[in-house]
């Protein structure tokens, strides 16, 4: 059971990660689009530039497993202020219903973590080796 869990949560850390990369890199490329559109919300330019960064680092962080945690915890934090500022008055169907999916799954991700394949489990591995050889000497 615990294998179908870790491939579970793999399959779900790389799929959330090329979204909202790719959701990152669009904003990115057209920032004076992205600052417009915030500002027609209200919102300053610091945080279009905010939102961009974060989509495109933690989605790249979610596929390569590096910080998972910290990185589905963002992009929970910024899926939620996408539903509560922009989406939420559209409705569910065709409104804050995709937004919803991904923070559901960033908060899967937030308390669940995903180690399969993952650079921090490598990382992790390679400190307790070093541990365990050090602690011989």
């Amino acid at each position: 059971m615990k294998n179908r869990v870790e491939w579970s949560l793999l399959i779900g850390r790389i799929i959330l990660g090329i979204i909202m990369v790719a959701h990152g890199m669009q904003k990115i490329m057209g920032m004076e689009k992205t600052i417009g559109m915030f500002n027609q919300i209200g919102l300053p330019p610091i945080m279009a530039y905010t939102t961009a960064i974060i989509e495109a680092v933690a989605g790249l962080t979610l596929i390569i497993g590096f910080y998972v945690i910290p990185s589905a915890i963002a992009l929970a934090i910024t899926m939620f202020g996408a539903i509560i500022l922009v989406k939420f008055k559209m409705g569910l169907i065709g409104g804050y219903e995709f937004p919803l999916a991904l923070l559901g799954l960033s908060v899967m991700l937030s308390i669940a973590g995903s180690n399969k394949w993952s650079l921090m489990n490598v990382i992790n591995k390679k400190r307790g080796k070093e541990a365990s050889e050090n602690s011989f000497l």
